[in-house]
C-alpha cells in the first residue's frame, strides 16, 4: 500500500528545514496505521526526515523499516572513494550527509530550481537541472553520483547518459534491499 502525507515537505520548508516533535508524531501515526493494516515492512520516501524515521524504527523494531537512502548510501560507499550527492530539496543536504559513514569523502550539490520545475510540471527543466548538478560533481572528481530523493530518480537515465560514472537512485537501491530482506537471498 502507499500512504501519502503530501504536505510534509512544504511544512518542513516553512520551518526552514527544522524538524520538531510534530513531524515525529506524524510519522509515527502513518507507521502505526501501516502496521495496523498488516504491513510486513515500511519504506519511507523522503530523505529529509531521518530522525522521524528513526523514531518509527524504535517503535516498530520487529519490522524492516527503511529510510529511503540507507541502501543507496551503502551501495555508493562500496563503489567510490568520492561520492557526489544531488538533492533538489535543500533540507535533504542538511540532514543526509550525516548518514554517510564518518570519513567518506562526500561532495553535495543542490539542483537549484529542479524541485520548483517539477512542481510546475516542467519535467524537462527538472531533469536538465539535475544533469547540470551531476556534471558539476563529476568535474569536481566524484567517482559516483547518488540522487538523494525519490523524485530525482526520473532523471537518472539522463544523468547516466551524461556521465561515465555509476549513478545511483534511492528508488532502485531501496527496493532491491527491501526485496532481499523480505524474500531472502536469490528471492
Amino acid at each position: 500500500m502507499n500512504l501519502l502525507d503530501d504536505s510534509l515537505s512544504a511544512d518542513l520548508a516553512t520551518r526552514d528545514g527544522r524538524l520538531d516533535e510534530s513531524f515525529t508524531r506524524r510519522f509515527l501515526t502513518l507507521a502505526d496505521y501501516a502496521v495496523g493494516t498488516g504491513a510486513d515492512a515500511i519504506l519511507f520516501t523522503c530523505s529529509a526526515f531521518g530522525p522521524c524515521i528513526d523514531a518509527v524504527k524504535r517503535r516498530h523494531a520487529r519490522l524492516p523499516i527503511y529510510k529511503p537512502n540507507e541502501a543507496m548510501i551503502a551501495e555508493a560507499v562500496a563503489l567510490a572513494t568520492r561520492i557526489g550527492l544531488i538533492a533538489s530539496f535543500a533540507p535533504t543536504l542538511a540532514t543526509m550527509p550525516a548518514e554517510f559513514p564518518p570519513g567518506v569523502p562526500l561532495d553535495c550539490e543542490l539542483a537549484d530550481g529542479a524541485l520548483a520545475a517539477l512542481d510546475a510540471g516542467d519535467t524537462a527543466l527538472h531533469d536538465e537541472r539535475v544533469v547540470a548538478a551531476a556534471r558539476r560533481l563529476h568535474r569536481r572528481g566524484c567517482g559516483a553520483v547518488a540522487l538523494a530523493q525519490f523524485s530525482l530518480a526520473r532523471a537518472a537515465g539522463d544523468v547516466r547518459d551524461a556521465l561515465p560514472v555509476p549513478v545511483l537512485t534511492t528508488v532502485d537501491s531501496a527496493v532491491a534491499a527491501l526485496k532481499a530482506r523480505l524474500l531472502g537471498p536469490g528471492g
